[in-house]
């Protein structure tokens, strides 16, 4: 098992928004359950609890969800 290591989660834009992240890295099956983890205080960005669904993530921001943790790569295409 691993420690406290986390996954990359590469986006194609240089943000993207909370709800969509969880979609995106399968820490969620769907935008309900995404809506309902944030609004019940289980998911922490940057290791703190946030309940903005629409909160703007950037390369290096890391969300975790159910002691799962993942970072944000923002690509490189410009």
């Amino acid at each position: 098992m691993s420690n406290s290591e986390f996954e990359d989660i590469t986006i194609r834009d240089d943000m993207i928004r909370l709800g969509q992240l969880l979609k995106l890295a399968n820490l969620v099956e769907d935008g309900v359950e995404a809506a309902e983890l944030i609004k019940n205080g289980l998911v922490k960005v940057n290791g703190e609890i946030d309940e903005r669904r629409g909160r703007q993530l950037h390369d290096g921001d890391t969300v975790t969800v159910n002691n799962r943790t993942v970072r944000i790569s923002a690509s490189a295409a410009s």
